[in-house]
């Protein structure tokens, strides 16, 4: 059962990666709808709950990366704009 839950973390990490943030939002929502329907088997239901439960996961892990980088707006001596992305973790 330990085994089954290492693995089932490492390959949830490794799919973080793979996912953005508005697809895993968009296969949440559609987990939710299905799941609010009641027309899902139980053990379906029991999956679409895990999985979901994954992409909020995922979602919340995206959105905290996403907290810790701010772009600076830097004003140039001839007076033009530029950013530069400063990274506080």
């Amino acid at each position: 059962m330990l085994f089954s839950l290492i693995l089932a973390s490492a390959s949830h990490l490794m799919e973080a990666k793979d996912i953005t943030f508005e697809q895993a939002i968009k296969e949440l929502e559609d987990i939710v709808r299905k799941l609010e329907s009641g027309q899902v088997d139980l053990e379906s239901a029991i999956k679409d709950y895990e999985r979901g439960n994954q992409l909020r996961t995922i979602c919340e892990q995206k959105l905290n990366d996403a907290k810790l980088k701010v772009e600076t707006i830097i004003k140039n001596q001839d007076g033009s704009v530029t950013t530069k992305e400063t990274n506080y973790a």
